[in-house]
């Protein structure tokens, strides 16, 4: 199983993870290429080794053209530019719900929806750029698993377009719910609302270093030298030994009896926008054989509270149950295979060395079966075939 560990002692943002994916050995011309499918204008990319303390990281930069006009941008129009870019399906997955996270947080500091956000122009390209080229790092590193040290907070105080803030902001403190953390004394912005999102979407376990052959290691240098403290993220990449990936999530279930189906739809929308991993419904029989359904969300601990009170609100429910779980899962990888049809990525799923389960993305069979007019089933059979033939 590959561990990808964030080592947080200095905080993090998004320049500082796309550095430090960059000095792990991404390749750059991939990240260039896939923030240029983007809608985007006015902006350039390059990176730079920079030292922080005597230590050598990678300095991913983002300039935006001050004569480049950029649009007002909520989160409705920064999705669909992700959706619209000719992007891998996990790629947007992994930035789609980042910058969903950003929004709620957002939201909720300024008591508003987060439909209703708006990103300041220069600052939307920033992080546009930055979680874009971070989903790509790590999409093509195929960790497994992803861990992260207590996180380092700055303190003091930000001056922002609201004002002045304390440090850390709302918004950011807000996003490390369920994240340890600590004071480390620097009176300085060390994390920010877009690293903290990064962070809290890959991460669920914080902790020391998990037991692990190292493979690679990169620093991701920040925006500020500190004589002192070297203002650095790192991401340590190692193998481990163990066959499965166990974490512990919560399960919310309720019984619903009395309540139009047709709202169903929409329940189990607002469940996934809020961060649901899994909703679904059983029919039971209840007393008297009344029939009904038994509404279930699979959550990770952190999004327990607002995913209960959705269910609330948009149910007729008097109450609900929690538990949790302990859910084990394959450690897997991702290849890409080239079919007579198309491009198609592969999940490939292990426990230790042995190969358990082959299975091409359903999205890319789909792309590639309407592109060519041809059955979906041919594309599958034979994307399927080629995977098998190279392990």
């Amino acid at each position: 199983m590959r561990i990808c560990y964030f080592d947080c002692f200095s905080g993090i943002s998004g320049d500082m993870t796309v550095g430090a994916l960059l000095d792990c050995g991404v390749d750059f011309a991939v990240i260039r290429r896939e923030v240029e499918k983007l809608e985007l204008a006015g902006y350039s990319i390059s990176r730079r080794r920079q030292k922080r303390c005597g230590i050598t990281g990678t300095k991913f930069i983002v300039k935006v053209d001050p004569k480049s006009p950029q649009p007002h941008r909520h989160l409705h129009s920064i999705l669909d530019l992700i959706e619209k870019a000719h992007l891998d399906e996990k790629v947007k997955t992994d930035a789609t719900a980042i910058f969903r996270s950003l929004a709620r947080a957002e939201a909720k500091v300024h008591k508003t929806t987060p439909d209703k956000i708006h990103f300041h122009e220069v600052g939307a390209v920033d992080s546009i750029i930055d979680i874009v080229a971070t989903a790509v790092g790590v999409n093509s590193l195929a960790a497994d698993a992803f861990v992260s040290s207590p996180v380092a907070l700055g303190s003091g105080s930000v001056v922002c377009e609201h004002g002045i803030l304390p440090v850390p902001a709302p918004a950011t403190i807000e996003l490390l719910r369920g994240a340890k953390v600590y004071s480390s004394g620097q009176k300085r912005e060390l994390v920010t609302p877009t690293g903290a999102a990064i962070l809290t979407h890959y991460c669920r376990e914080f902790g020391g270093i998990p037991e692990m052959t190292t493979e690679r290691v990169g620093y991701g240098a920040g925006s500020f030298d500190d004589p002192e403290r070297p203002n650095l993220l790192r991401i340590v990449i190692g193998e481990t030994e163990e066959a499965y990936l166990p974490d512990s999530l919560q399960v919310i279930e309720t019984n619903v009896d009395d309540m139009n189906p047709e709202f169903y739809d929409h329940i189990f929308r607002r469940l996934f926008d809020a961060g649901a991993l899994d909703v679904y419904l059983v029919p039971v029989l209840m007393k008297k054989t009344r029939p009904a359904n038994v509404l279930t969300v699979l959550a990770e601990p952190k999004d327990k509270r607002k995913l209960i009170s959705i269910i609330l609100d948009e149910t007729t429910t008097f109450g609900l149950r929690t538990y949790t779980v302990e859910k084990v899962m394959l450690s897997r990888k991702s290849i890409t295979v080239k079919t007579k049809f198309g491009e198609v990525k592969v999940k490939i799923a292990f426990a230790g060395k042995d190969v358990k389960t082959i299975a091409p993305e359903f999205d890319d069979c789909r792309r590639v079966a309407e592109e060519k007019r041809v059955p979906i089933k041919d594309v599958f059979r034979e994307a399927l075939a080629i995977a098998a033939s190279k392990l």
